[in-house]
């Protein structure tokens, strides 16, 4: 059963949601009540090795928000209860697991030499286009020492490594191809444009129709095929856009596919539809600006007689 948030518990997610006071007695409470259900509150407060006026405070508490209830002599949580405690127990699970990839003890590692690097010498790593990098220098985030000499492009092995390399997340172009549309003949020019309005590679295409349509768009740039939700996701983490075709219908079949907490930032592109503006980008002027001296007021256009029978127009 997929975690969700249940009807009145919307709020936070993973470890955060044990930070409510009684939050894990709740949770055990429920737990203990849908697995092995009890007749009296004194076996679920021996299962947990809590007193009974514990338990009887957390019955009282799930009894209020309409998670728990007594029928046919036992104690059972309700839908409401169970969906809650799949949703809290599943977000912790990811959340713990999303924790723990971060938390690699390396040694020592492998990385490409952005610039030239001297055996001995102090270095520091970074991601750069989805690629473990290290420079000469020292700095924030992630440290080490080359174990090795190497020129910039060639492979050198780090020690002595401290720190955690800062992860960068890269965003999902999504371009939806309308079903309909798939034999129009308007449609790859219009799919031509919006991948030259796409800002990302790599390109991956779902499902047959999809890759037709863009190989015929773009004949010559390599396109993803296999894999492709497992690849995005992937770049995603590496900090690496990527840009996605498929047809609308095949979508929600896509996106099922993307499982855990590090599903990557979506941002649909529809055809035809203008591209981003750039960031800092101002709005040029209408026409030409006059200059006029400080502390002196704008000329007005003298006020226009309104017609017999209409209304006077608003000053400007």
């Amino acid at each position: 059963m997929a975690a969700r948030n249940p009807p009145g518990e919307a709020g936070p997610r993973g470890l955060a949601t044990l930070r409510r006071l009684g939050a894990v007695s709740d949770l055990l409470f429920l737990y203990e009540a849908e697995t092995e259900p009890a007749t009296e509150l004194r076996t679920i407060a021996a299962r947990l090795g809590v007193s009974v006026q514990a338990v009887s405070h957390s019955f009282r508490s799930l009894k209020r928000r309409g998670l728990v209830e007594f029928r046919d002599g036992r104690y059972r949580p309700t839908v409401a209860g169970v969906d809650w405690l799949h949703f809290a127990l599943g977000s912790v699970r990811d959340d713990l697991a999303a924790r723990l990839d971060r938390l690699h003890i390396v040694r020592t590692t492998r990385a490409v030499a952005a610039e030239a690097v001297r055996a001995g010498e102090a270095v520091r790593l970074e991601i750069v286009d989805g690629i473990l990098t290290v420079r000469p220098g020292g700095g924030p985030g992630s440290r080490g020492r080359a174990h090795g000499a190497a020129a910039a492009g060639e492979l050198v092995d780090v020690g002595e490594l401290e720190g955690i390399v800062p992860m960068p997340v890269g965003r999902l172009w999504v371009i939806p191809v309308p079903a309909g549309r798939l034999g129009d003949k308007t449609l790859v020019p219009e799919l031509r444009a919006a991948l030259g309005r796409a800002p990302a590679a790599p390109l991956f295409a779902h499902g047959l129709e999809a890759y037709h349509a863009l190989r015929q768009a773009d004949p010559d740039r390599p396109i993803g095929r296999f894999g492709v939700a497992a690849a995005v996701v992937e770049a995603s983490r590496l900090g690496v856009d990527s840009t996605l075709v498929a047809v609308d219908r095949d979508l929600p079949r896509l996106f099922e596919q993307f499982t855990g907490p590090e599903v990557p930032p979506l941002e649909f592109r529809p055809l035809g539809s203008a591209p981003p503006p750039a960031a800092g980008r101002r709005r040029a002027p209408r026409g030409p600006s006059r200059s006029r001296r400080p502390g002196t007021a704008r000329p007005r256009p003298p006020r226009r007689a309104a017609r017999p029978g209409r209304a006077r127009p608003p000053p400007p």
